[in-house]
């Protein structure tokens, strides 16, 4: 069993019971269930900015749908392939290995996500989505970009649950304490006081999210949004992957501190460059309405151009009468 404490705070030891409810032979996990709670709550704040974009709630729905379904398979194919010797099953027949690897690759319930391979996924479906809808591409990337981080923000407290993604360890205040007791007993078989980095990244998220949410009514162009909510991302999560205990591999490299710290330089460059660009158009437009609005108080003073209101109203009087007389 597992214990979890954070004796800088005063919390002492605690069982943390991964199961929510069950249902005879059937459970329903925790971990599942706050995955799903953040998928809910993302939606609602697509939502809500869909509704500043002109974007249809119907197609909102479709995007959400797509981006779920798309993001968890593609956060757990990512994961099993960069950790596929854990699910591998080798200890019996043919038939028993594949059933139990196919068993153990599929079983999201118990954990293993890996988030750039959902952001990979719902990338890619955003962008068959936004081509069936004919909805520009940029505007569906600022509505789905900072919903994505809404369900990190909340998906992070998953991992708490399920004791993982934490970091070595330290002796900071804050310090988490990972717990193994034998058989429920009183004593422990190890005690390791760890970094809390999902509680890191959360934390992190919601300050990107504020930050989002505070810039979006002053965006420049569209697709400003989600540059922002990925150079943040990538930035955090380059400098918390440092201290995680369980990073994905290739070689010695962190794979997501390396992808991290791509994001972070690649929307640091767009976001200067589209910023340039934004600001230059702003400039041209205010210098080509300068000078006609220059010109129409400079010719509305100048009478000799500018007939008055006084002189049309008489000649419209004389006119009127000669035609009177006329008849």
């Amino acid at each position: 069993m597992t214990y979890v404490s954070f004796p800088g705070l005063g919390i002492e030891p605690f069982h943390m019971n991964r199961v929510l409810v069950s249902f005879g032979p059937f459970e329903i996990n925790w971990y599942g269930f706050i995955i799903c709670c953040g998928m809910i709550l993302s939606v609602l704040y697509a939502l809500h900015h869909a509704k500043m974009e002109r974007v249809r709630t119907d197609d909102v729905l479709d995007l959400a749908l797509a981006l779920i379904i798309c993001g968890v398979l593609g956060a757990r194919l990512y994961y099993v392939v960069m950790e596929f010797d854990q699910y591998l099953v080798t200890d019996g027949s043919f038939l028993h290995n594949l059933g139990r690897t196919l068993y153990n690759c599929i079983a999201v319930w118990n954990g293993g996500l890996a988030i750039y391979g959902g952001i990979i996924a719902g990338f890619l479906a955003a962008l068959v989505v936004a081509r069936r809808k004919r909805i520009r591409f940029p505007v569906i990337a600022d509505i789905a970009g900072p919903s994505v981080m809404v369900g990190q923000i909340i998906g992070r407290w998953g991992n708490f649950v399920n004791v993982e993604a934490y970091g070595s360890e330290t002796a900071l205040p804050w310090r988490m304490g990972v717990l193994t007791s034998f058989d429920g007993g009183a004593s422990f078989v190890t005690e390791q006081y760890v970094h809390p980095t999902f509680l890191y990244e959360s934390l992190w998220n919601l300050a990107g999210l504020v930050l989002i949410t505070l810039l979006y009514k002053k965006k420049k162009y569209h697709g400003q949004m989600f540059l922002v909510n990925m150079t943040w991302y990538g930035f955090g999560r380059m400098l918390i992957e440092q201290l995680r205990a369980d990073s994905l591999y290739i070689g010695n490299m962190r794979v997501s501190q390396f992808v991290g710290f791509v994001c972070f330089v690649v929307g640091t460059v767009l976001l200067i460059v589209l910023g340039r660009r934004a600001h230059r158009k702003d400039a041209a437009d205010d210098a080509a309405y300068a000078p006609v609005y220059g010109k129409m108080k400079e010719t509305t003073n100048t009478e000799d151009e500018v007939p008055r209101a006084s002189d049309d109203a008489a000649e419209k009087e004389n006119t009127e009468e000669n035609h009177g007389q006329t008849d």
